[in-house]
């Protein structure tokens, strides 16, 4: 049957754009699904402040009545701004293993942008990088983690057929948690905290870190600014992110440095335990179950932590601020039982954040890839 390519242009079509990432990965193992509220509520040009500034298209590649695939494109015109660019974004793209079904996803999302006055497009990348982001290319027998997505290895064959070229990889490392604290990081830690008068700041409950919530966004838009892609969150991003992600940390996980004379926040370390088996459990729904397999999961015992944030002022970077957040963290990670940490993507030319790795045993165990297309 031939391809026909539809645009997404009500709730209804939205959640089944949503849903077709779960159906198509339904029997894959290391596939972890997103919650499909929390996916409609980024795609929602009604809820999500991203669309201050970005515009999308979604669109869902039919054979007969049978969903074949999912695309959506993204301008985000802060980005652009901030880095003098006139690019698209292709995101949540998804299909089988079908190059008449890959190449009429793109074609109609590469089509939009140039209408658009777009002259490349590049992907995938979401709304911000709290979004996921690149094509898993390398590391395809592990699950990944929450702030990830699987892919099936023949996307990146049909993304280098239609053109696409590499612009960006991430590669996700395995850290060993060591039986004690290195020697070396005690040291740093010590000396740091008293040269530049800071201190760990901790958290017994949510009422505790809410007047520190915003000065955390405000540091990951200092932190990540420089880094690929990358889109300066404005205060209403940051008060939806608040609302969104504040309630669900788990405080003994969570790290501060604070610069003792201002109570400024200089350096988060933002962990979370392993989610991925219990993401994989709920199939994408939070109800009737599946908060009970992501309570379970957040309070009970792992052996997996998710370094989800770790992060440091641009002035305080290189002075051994790090040392200080793992100083306080690996006891934590030992005592609840940890022997492994996630690192999450890290750019492949970010040396900076890899440096901090350099005291651990570790193992690259996965890479995720921005591709680029030049349009006509």
């Amino acid at each position: 049957m031939p391809i026909i390519i539809k645009e997404v242009i009500d709730k209804n079509e939205l959640k089944k754009f949503v849903v077709y990432n779960i159906e198509l990965y339904n029997k894959n193992p290391y596939h972890v699904p997103s919650l499909v509220t929390d996916e409609m509520m980024t795609l929602s040009r009604k809820k999500n402040p991203a669309f201050d500034f970005c515009e999308s298209v979604y669109f869902l590649a039919y054979s007969g009545n049978e969903i074949v695939g999912r695309i959506a494109g993204i301008i985000n015109h802060r980005a652009n701004e901030t880095w003098n660019q006139q690019y698209a974004r292709f995101s949540f793209v998804d299909f089988i293993d079908d190059e008449e079904v890959s190449k009429a996803l793109f074609d109609a999302v590469e089509k939009w942008a140039i209408e658009k006055g777009m002259n490349g497009i590049q992907g995938p990348l979401g709304f911000t990088d709290l979004d996921h982001e690149g094509l898993l290319v390398w590391g395809f027998d592990l699950p990944g983690t929450m702030a990830t997505t699987y892919s099936f290895p023949y996307y990146k064959e049909h993304l280098a057929k239609l053109g696409y070229v590499k612009d960006q990889d991430w590669h996700e490392f395995h850290i060993q948690i060591p039986e004690g604290l290195p020697e070396k990081h005690r040291r740093v830690a010590e000396v740091v905290q008293k040269r530049y008068g800071l201190k760990i700041k901790k958290f017994k409950n949510t009422k505790e870190i809410w007047p520190y919530a915003k000065k955390i966004f405000q540091l990951w838009n200092e932190a990540y600014k420089p880094l690929y892609g990358y889109s300066e969150l404005s205060p209403r991003q940051i008060d939806y992110y608040i609302k969104m992600y504040i309630p669900m940390l788990r405080m003994e996980l969570i790290t501060l440095i604070i610069r003792e004379e201002d109570d400024s926040v200089i350096g988060i370390g933002i962990t979370l335990p392993n989610l991925s088996t219990a993401l994989r459990k709920t199939k994408g729904k939070l109800f009737p179950f599946g908060w009970f397999h992501l309570l379970k999961a957040m309070y009970g015992k792992g052996k997996v932590v998710d370094l989800y944030i770790v992060g440091i002022l641009p002035e305080y970077q290189n002075k051994g601020i790090n040392a200080l957040l793992f100083y306080d963290l690996i006891p934590v990670f030992k005592k609840l039982g940890y022997v492994y940490a996630e690192s999450n993507p890290e750019l492949e030319l970010n040396t900076k954040v890899q440096s901090q790795w350099l005291d651990f045993e570790t193992k690259h165990v996965r890479t995720r890839r921005a591709f680029i297309k030049h349009l006509k």
